[in-house]
């Protein structure tokens, strides 16, 4: 493209160079490179006398000077305003002099034509993304593969902005995730290399997900994790909640995408989910002045900004984990200050996390998850398939976590109680009380060391054979090798129970809530379950039982419902 002289104005006197062109989107929006913008400007200055709104000619002093065809120098008060940088591409414009110099410089994006860039500048998305305009990005050059070229300020009122410090990212929902850094742009073009291409697990339309409200985090924060179920807490700094009874990993992947996509409304950990990255940065601290960390919260240090997402003590923090905003990371002794608690704490090592995945949750196979550093997921959750990496940057392999659903409940009406299968009927004695219980003063159930299956699920609830022949439920909410610890709410009730009376696990056992019930526990070898459900109340049914196996891939029945009305 070449200058358009209609589009543009000179005024003598003030020394301003102005667009009145049509803006991106009009009938016919004109743009010109940086050295077409020099020759056009020279070729005024070589008039003899002005006419017009170009008042410009033989007479004024010069008005640009070109170090290369890419870098030009606004002088003697001729300078142009953001506007006119908008219609200007291929290199940096340099004006003003002292504490009024101001920098445009040149970026160009080598990717696909599409592709939508979003930019990061100082701590924040630029709101008006002017250089995506028709539909795929100004200026383009196919041949040589440029989807985008602009010029963006870098320096205002004679200061750098953020050190000149750029983050270009491509969120478009549906499509790949991309993110590359300028860590300070000279003069010139500028290269980003954000592309982006369908993505076959990123499928499902934006407004279906904006309504997967029941996937949350249930831990903003530093949460401890046994992901690999070794007994052994993990470290993470979230603890989402993926509701595995109406969504699947992959509904996950889609949510996280949803959250972080180009212009959502969501928020995490505090800002705005299109500026959220993900941890930057993991930094060794000592307490300074502690006033209560919070779990997350703006920071500051002498040379940048950030947002704490993580901190493994709130009184006696040794580590935090940040996504880092303006400036550059801390350096050793450099103090951090809580913007929320007014905390302080002197850095120590400082570990870059970067790159960053995108999106920031991780990749997903489809079926799968392999989550990004420090990414958290509800152990119970996740399978044998899925990897998360811990905040010490371990990679995490979860058991085979495997779930088996009864289908065809009444909602409020079917009782529906799942057991070890024993000759097509309630496995009673699958365990042995080992101790008495004596009335409702009890708080566990021993049942010897060793008897307790490995693939019981983590809490739930178990039957208990009393001295009256009664099998009462008690819910337990956590074992070792030998005891369940019941719940704190639990009540045993006046009953006594000898030892060597029967004990089974009832995998569920409860007034449907839904129209599917489910539990989720580990695999450890193919199990046959025996299912009963039964509805006496406003649409009766006759006994419905059958049996299901538990497998590696988990299992199923269905109801079916013989009327016994």
């Amino acid at each position: 493209m070449t200058m358009v002289d209609g589009d543009w104005t000179i005024e003598r006197s003030t020394g301003n160079i102005r667009y009145i062109g049509d803006d991106h989107g009009g009938a016919s929006p004109s743009y010109a490179t940086v050295i077409e913008f020099h020759r056009w400007l020279q070729d005024f200055a070589d008039q003899e006398v002005s006419s017009g709104d170009d008042e410009l000619d033989i007479t004024d002093l010069t008005p640009s000077e070109r170090s290369t065809d890419n870098i030009l120098t606004l002088k003697n008060n001729f300078q142009i305003d953001d506007a006119a940088a908008e219609h200007l591409y291929d290199g940096s414009i340099i004006q003003g002099t002292g504490g009024t110099e101001v920098i445009y410089d040149g970026i160009v994006n080598f990717g696909a034509a599409t592709v939508q860039i979003q930019i990061i500048q100082n701590g924040a998305v630029l709101s008006d993304d002017w250089w995506n305009f028709g539909g795929g990005g100004l200026n383009a050059d196919s041949d040589a593969g440029i989807s985008h070229r602009f010029m963006l300020k870098v320096r205002d009122a004679g200061a750098d902005i953020d050190g000149r410090r750029l983050i270009g990212i491509s969120r478009t929902f549906g499509y790949t995730y991309s993110e590359f850094k300028i860590n300070g742009t000279a003069r010139g073009n500028n290269v980003l290399a954000l592309t982006q291409a369908a993505d076959l697990n990123n499928e499902t339309a934006n407004a279906t997900v904006a309504s997967w409200t029941t996937i949350t985090n249930n831990t903003v924060g530093y949460v401890g994790l046994d992901v690999n179920a070794d007994t052994t807490d993990e470290y993470y700094y979230s603890e989402w909640d993926i509701d595995t009874a109406n969504h699947d990993i992959n509904d996950f992947y889609e949510r996280m995408k949803y959250m972080t996509q180009d212009s959502t409304p969501e928020t995490l950990y505090g800002i705005s989910g299109e500026l959220f990255r993900g941890i930057t940065h993991q930094i060794a601290v000592t307490p300074n002045t502690v006033n209560s960390w919070s779990d997350y919260e703006p920071v500051s240090w002498n040379t940048g900004t950030g947002q704490m997402l993580a901190i493994d003590s709130t009184s006696t923090p040794t580590k935090m984990w940040i996504q880092i905003l303006t400036g550059t990371a801390p350096v050793t002794s450099a103090v951090i200050t809580g913007t929320t608690s007014s905390s302080t704490a002197d850095a120590g090592t400082v570990t870059s996390r970067e790159p960053v995945s995108t999106p920031f949750c991780g990749a997903s196979t489809g079926s799968a998850i392999i989550g990004s550093y420090g990414l958290g997921i509800q152990p119970s959750d996740l399978t044998a398939a899925d990897k998360l990496t811990d905040l010490s940057g371990n990679v995490i392999t979860p058991p085979n976590n495997v779930t088996f659903s009864v289908y065809g409940l009444y909602t409020a009406e079917d009782r529906v109680l799942v057991t070890n299968d024993q000759a097509t009927g309630i496995d009673y004695d699958q365990m042995t009380l080992q101790t008495a219980l004596t009335g409702n003063s009890e708080t566990t159930a021993n049942v010897g060391t060793g008897n307790i299956p490995d693939d019981t699920p983590s809490s739930g609830t178990i039957r208990i054979e009393t001295d009256s022949g009664r099998y009462v439920r008690v819910a337990y909410d956590s074992y070792n090798t030998s005891h369940f610890t019941f719940n704190a709410s639990e009540d045993f009730g006046a009953d006594n129970a000898s030892a060597t009376n029967n004990v089974f696990i009832s995998y569920i056992d409860k007034l449907a809530t839904a129209n599917t019930e489910a539990f989720t526990t580990v695999y450890d070898g193919d199990r046959t379950l025996f299912v009963r459900v039964r509805d006496g109340g406003a649409s009766p049914i006759k006994t419905f039982e059958t049996t299901g196996t538990l497998g590696s891939s988990g299992g199923s029945a269905t109801a079916i419902r013989t009327s016994d009305a």
